[in-house]
């Protein structure tokens, strides 16, 4: 049965586009981002923070990220379990982020368990990371260590929101483990199915084939 894509990540870049303008009114990023008032019982801003953005580079280098690993995971689980996967990281990693940051906002927690569960179920997708093209499970390595040695301060994080990072891959990587076991035996239904709809052709067909167009003509 194929999978009807709603192209949910190109509405999603568009959504962010149209909240990062939003974003210039006054006092709008105050509402939503995520900061410590969700312990006075704005919970919203779990879910919010995630379409809020600190500058046009951020903007950018996430939106680029959810279109090309977004559409990717939407083509292979579907529209609908694509956003699941995003909103749940995305939510997941804000919820533990608090705890580590006064504020933070963007996509990235949910960009990133688009690529945890992405890394498991197409690992051997070829990407660009690091100014090379490597295999998705491997550029991914490189992205959880970098984040690593940033949370642990080997490396200057700067605004990176390494925590949740991790936090949203490893949600995702959780998801792939779900969604792998699932794949895997439709991958094998179908091609079971193209082998038992295979047309055969006859051997005595395709010999006289040869005969009459293969062989060469004496002049």
């Amino acid at each position: 049965m194929k999978r009807k894509i709603k192209f949910l990540s190109l509405w999603l870049a568009l959504l962010i586009v149209v909240v990062f303008l939003l974003q210039y009114i006054p006092g709008f990023t105050d509402i939503f981002v995520l900061n410590l008032r969700v312990y006075e019982g704005e919970y919203w801003r779990f879910l919010t923070a995630v379409f809020l953005h600190g500058g046009v580079t951020h903007l950018l280098f996430n939106l680029v990220a959810l279109v090309f690993f977004g559409f990717a995971l939407e083509r292979t689980i579907g529209s609908k379990n694509f956003l699941l996967v995003f909103l749940i990281s995305g939510i997941v990693a804000n919820i533990i982020s608090v705890n580590f940051y006064n504020s933070s906002l963007g996509a990235s927690g949910g960009i990133y368990g688009i690529i945890g569960c992405l890394t498991l179920i197409r690992p051997m997708m070829m990407v660009w990371a690091v100014g090379v093209i490597l295999p998705m499970f491997l550029a991914s390595i490189i992205w959880i260590i970098g984040d690593l040695l940033r949370t642990l301060g080997a490396i200057d994080p700067g605004n990176t929101g390494s925590i949740a990072h991790l936090s949203g891959i490893v949600i995702g990587l959780i998801a792939g483990i779900f969604f792998r076991s699932r794949l895997k035996g439709k991958f094998l239904d179908d091609r079971l199915a193209r082998k038992r709809d295979k047309v055969e052709i006859p051997e005595s067909f395709i010999r006289n084939w040869e005969n009459v167009y293969m062989k060469p003509r004496r002049g």
